[in-house]
This record gives structure tokens, sequence and C-alpha cells, in this order.
């Protein structure tokens, strides 16, 4: 047996033994005046932005509208380190490697699970992060404790993970990020109420801090920059295998392809092969782009771990461009960043999402449906590529060229998009505060008429004027 299928057997059986435990009075339940403990389950904690970011607007938003003092949040990280300055007013817990026990541990500790993970239900990036979600829907839900799917995405899934989603999460509330992810769950039986991602209200630090730092990176502060976003396409998902966490050990084997712990990237010359085609084509393409106009180009890692594709594609492109990477600037900083630049290629779907609300003309060579999805709702389907593309290097070229010459377009198509997001986010508000009084009647919601705006957490200048133009 293979550990991954392990731990999804191990997840299972807590979750039966924890509604076996429930249906004989063992476990907490809520009481008419006490805070509502939420426990938010999420992969936070490895510097990767989009996954930070997200959260932090799922907690705003959830404090705002259930009242921050009728409310007792707690949020998983794997590092309180990089996690530090994050997630005001919520206590943050250590996410271990062997998740199981904490879950068996926690969950029950609380009056309900909100999952945050973006990639939720499906097997692309690793099953065990996904069991991981399964397993804190699937306790909370079966000690009928709120159990809640808060902006899921969901993409095939490997048999035995799609088996548990069905068994265990058909009685969890569901809200998705985007209408082909019901199609999914709903296959399975689950079902769904459409929503939106929740990164869309962030607000990083000022402008001024990423035009600064810029400069400092050699921009003139006139010529326009092109912001590139590589990532590692072909290296997941990320297995669970005791076998090479041994072979490394002794041997120094599987350095490569080591992620953390006992999990590995997917690995082999076939992998080694697609990922230098990647670099390299797009590397070709910025450099035959940045030879006929005047851009000042910068390699974003938006995830610590793209920090290696950035410095792979840099050696391709002279070994002379700034690199800016999660791992040296928090979420504030490295959001600021982006947003500082003018035009935008991003195989990384948050580091598209972060910098919409600025305006930054962006495109996406991606690797799963997320970026796909969300060029499809923008209208601008000319704007995307796949990392597999055999005329990659073409291709984007002719997409650079379009960002130049059509950007107002392109940010017109933008800003509507960004509008129409903040009204769905603010419904799936509106989702979670019904979903909170069908579960806990008792619970205190606010009272008289609320305006959509009121299911948002408090809105920058920026946003304000955004809606003003395309609400």
């Amino acid at each position: 047996m293979s550990m991954d299928l392990a731990l999804e057997a191990w997840v299972s059986g807590m979750i039966e033994l924890s509604k076996f435990k429930w249906v004989l009075g063992s476990g907490r339940r809520w009481q008419p005046g006490d805070k509502l403990k939420l426990f938010f389950a999420g992969y936070n904690g490895t510097r990767n932005t989009g996954a930070d970011v997200r959260v932090e607007e799922m907690l705003r938003q959830i404090k705002h509208i259930l009242g921050d003092d009728k409310c007792e949040l707690s949020v998983l990280t794997q590092s309180f380190q990089l996690t530090e300055g994050y997630f005001k007013g919520v206590k943050q817990v250590y996410l271990p490697d062997l998740f199981p026990p904490m879950l068996w541990r926690e969950v029950p500790q609380y009056d309900g699970v909100v999952a945050c993970e973006g990639s939720q239900f499906k097997s692309k990036f690793a099953n065990a992060l996904t069991t991981m979600m399964i397993g804190s829907l699937g306790i909370a839900a079966a000690q009928n404790k709120l159990s809640v799917s808060y902006g899921a995405e969901a993409g095939y899934m490997d048999p035995m993970i799609a088996k548990m989603v069905a068994r265990y999460c058909k009685d969890s509330f569901v809200i998705t990020r985007n209408p082909e992810s019901q199609t999914v769950l709903g296959k399975l039986g689950v079902s769904t109420e459409l929503g939106t991602d929740t990164a869309w209200t962030f607000e990083s630090h000022p402008r001024e801090y990423g035009q600064e730092v810029l400069r400092k990176l050699g921009w003139d502060g006139s010529t326009p920059v092109l912001v590139v976003c590589p990532i590692n396409p072909f290296w997941w998902p990320v297995k669970a295998s005791v076998a090479k966490y041994v072979a490394k050990a002794v041997t120094g084997a599987h350095k490569e392809s080591h992620y953390r712990k006992f999990y590995f990237h997917n690995a082999g010359p076939e992998v080694d092969r697609k990922y230098d085609f990647y670099l390299s084509a797009m590397a070709k393409a910025i450099a035959r782009f940045r030879q006929e106009n005047r851009v000042f180009l910068v390699l974003a890692a938006s995830e610590m771990l793209d920090t290696k594709a950035c410095q792979k594609m840099n050696e391709k492109l002279g070994g002379n461009v700034p690199i800016v990477s999660s791992a040296d600037y928090d979420m504030y900083e490295f959001v600021s960043i982006l947003r500082s630049c003018h035009l935008m290629v991003s195989s990384r779907f948050h580091g598209i999402v972060t910098c919409m609300s600025a305006g930054v003309a962006s495109a996406g060579v991606t690797m799963d449906e997320r970026i796909r999805n969300l060029m499809h709702e923008r209208g601008q389907q000319d704007l995307l590529l796949t990392v597999d593309d055999p005329e990659l290097e073409e291709k984007l070229y002719v997409i650079l060229g379009k960002l130049q010459k059509d950007s107002e377009s392109i940010r017109d198509g933008i800003g509507k998009t960004v509008a129409k997001n903040l009204k769905v986010m603010a419904r799936m508000g509106v989702y979670f505060e019904e979903h909170v009084q069908k579960r806990y009647p008792e619970f205190q919601i606010r009272k008289g008429l609320q305006s959509w705006e009121d299911y948002l957490p408090p809105l920058s200048p920026n946003l304000r004027k955004l809606l003003e133009t395309y609400g």
C-alpha cells in the first residue's frame, strides 16, 4: 500500500469513528452566548502568496459578517515564522507533515470547519492535501457541526479521493469559485453554490513601496515593467513515500525531488525534458520581445518553490534579470511589487488575480483549469496558453505584443471582472451567514437590512473606485 492510500484510509477511519462517538454523546456542542469557534484548514505557512492572501481575506470577511466579538477563529500554518504578522486577531495552529493526529485533536474542539485551500478537490498537486481537506470537512460534518468549503476548486481526482469526497463531503456546504468545479462535484453527488476566489479584496502595501523596490533593482521609473512568474508545472503531484524517504536518508537518493519530510515531487527524464522546453520557450519569446521593445524585466516567485524556476529562466535569459521571491518579501510587500508592474505573464493563478485590481495587463501560461477559467471569465481567451503547447515560444511572443499594444482594452476587461467578482464574493458572505443561521439558529446575526457591500470586508479606496467605474 502506498503512503497516500494509507493516509486516505487513516482519515476515512477517523471520520467514521468521529460519527460514532458523536452519536454516543461525545464532543463539543455550541451553546447560545458562546463565541462561535471556527477552524480554518488550509495550505498556509509556505510563502505561497495566493494561499496566504485568499485566507487573509476570508478571515477578514467572515469576522466582519459574524462580528469580531461573536467568533473565535483559528487557522493552520506550516511555519509560524513565515506567517508572522499575518491573520491579525486569529490564532495560528501548527500543521505537521503527518496531519491525521492533528485533525483528530483539533477539529472536535471547534464549532465548525472552513476549508480554505483553493485546490481543495483535485489530485493535480497532492492527494495528501486533498485528503486533509476531506478529513477536516468530514469530521466536522460527522459531528453535525458547521462544515464549509469556501471558494473551492475541483478537478480530476483519483478514484479513492473521488469516493471519499462523495461519501464524506455530501453533508458539507460547498461554495466553488467557478461553474466548472460545480460540474465536477455535482457528478459526485455534492451540492454546491457558485462563488469566487477570495483574494479580490486584498490590500497590499501602497504601490510606492513596490516602485521603490523596483528602482533598487534597476528600474528607471519610466520604462514599462514586464513581470514574469514561472513555475515548474511538471513536478506535480507531490506524493508521500516512506521508501523514498528512507532511501534519501541512507543513500542521498531522490534529493532533487524531495519536497519536505516524506513528500516527494514527480521526477524523471520526461519531467526534466518538459520543464526545460517550457522555460526555454518562454525565455526565447521574452528575449525576442525585449529586443524590439523597451521594457524592464523582472522574474517573480509567487511561492518560495518557484524561486528555482526563476533562477533557471534567468540563466536562459543571460543571468542578469532581477528576481523577487516570496521567500524574501511577505504578502503585503510582494503583491505591492506585482501591482507596480505594467505587463505580466504568469503561470501562477494568484499572480494574475492579485494584480488585476491594479490594472496590470496580464496573460497566463497555465498547467490546469484555474487560469483557463479566469481568462474565459475575462473574455480574453486569446491571452491564454498551456505549459506544454508545442508552439509556446511563437504564441507567447505574439501575446506579449498584444499586452503592450492592447493594454487599455485588456485593463477594461480586467476592471469589469474585478467588479463582478466583488459582488460574487459578497454573495458568498450571504450564503455563509444563512448557513450559520441554519446550523445554529440561536446564533445572533446582524439585524436590519444589509446592502451587498456589508458582506465584504472593508474595501480600499482603489476598489471603491473600480466599483464606481465598472459596478
